[in-house]
């Protein structure tokens, strides 16, 4: 069976519930194949993994990307301050080269910080609604099975009234 995003499998769990068979004598109540529904949930707990997975890739590459500029940045710091010195001994141009350097390791600090918070809140966000979205199929669930037990004692009920009509018929027949 191919992988599935949580989102699809959700989505199908959903379609499943909704185009349920109705149960007998109930318009709120449904008839779901347990197995497959089993089996999502499942498939659905499989995929999470790989969902966490993405949200440290972007986390990772973020992180390479604030090391690359940071290296970067050394670098540039030490051809400006090596340029400086071999160009001019002058106050002013290491001054000003300084100053660049510093301007240089502020943006990419700014640039850091920006793509850490970005990252943070797409990982967020991803998880909060892979949260929401098992949740609400743990609680289809959960209704689903409270609903299959109230309609199968209803069943046990109305089968053993009839079993003790049909006794006390035959009870009366034999008199």
């Amino acid at each position: 069976m191919e992988k599935r995003d949580v989102e699809h499998l959700l989505d199908m769990l959903y379609n499943m519930v909704n185009e349920a068979k109705n149960a007998p004598l109930s318009s709120e109540k449904c008839v779901i194949d347990r197995d497959a529904a089993l089996d999502l949930l499942d498939e659905m707990r499989e995929a999470l993994p790989a969902e966490l997975h993405r949200a440290q890739d972007l986390i990772q590459a973020k992180d390479d990307y604030v090391n690359s500029a940071k290296r970067e940045v050394e670098r540039m710091m030490q051809k400006a301050e090596h340029d400086a010195k071999s160009k001019v001994a002058d106050s002013e141009v290491l001054i000003a080269a300084r100053e660049r350097g510093h301007d240089i390791v502020a943006r990419a600090e700014e640039r850091s910080n920006e793509m850490y918070r970005v990252v943070n809140e797409y990982t967020e966000d991803a998880l909060r609604r892979t949260e929401e979205a098992i949740q609400a199929a743990l609680d289809e669930v959960k209704q689903s099975r409270v609903r299959f037990r109230a309609a199968s004692a209803a069943r046990r009920q109305k089968d053993r009234e009839e079993l003790t009509k049909a006794a006390k018929k035959i009870g009366k027949d034999g008199e």
